[in-house]
């Protein structure tokens, strides 16, 4: 399992929070959980290919927020390949 948080200054208003369960409803096995009192979104994601660092990007930038991953981008996210079937 790979653990990411990203830090997104912002994310406390609630139409952005709307607007964010909206775009994670697109990764259905990525696991989330929103601290929103620090800005922060914890993602739990089991295997490599449910998601990357470009599709984290996308989400945030579709709703006009930068996200700062804190610590060290795992490789597993920076490979930018994804193994979904469809």
């Amino acid at each position: 399992m790979i653990e990411v948080e990203i830090y997104a200054p912002g994310l406390r208003a609630e139409s952005t929070l709307l607007q964010l369960r909206n775009q994670l409803d697109h990764f259905p096995k990525v696991r989330y959980k929103i601290d929103t009192r620090h800005d922060l979104v914890y993602f739990e994601i089991d295997k490599p290919g449910d998601i990357n660092q470009q599709e984290i990007h996308q989400i945030f930038d579709a709703i006009d927020l930068e996200p700062r991953f804190v610590g060290q981008i795992p490789e597993e996210l920076r490979s930018g390949l994804t193994e979904r079937l469809v």
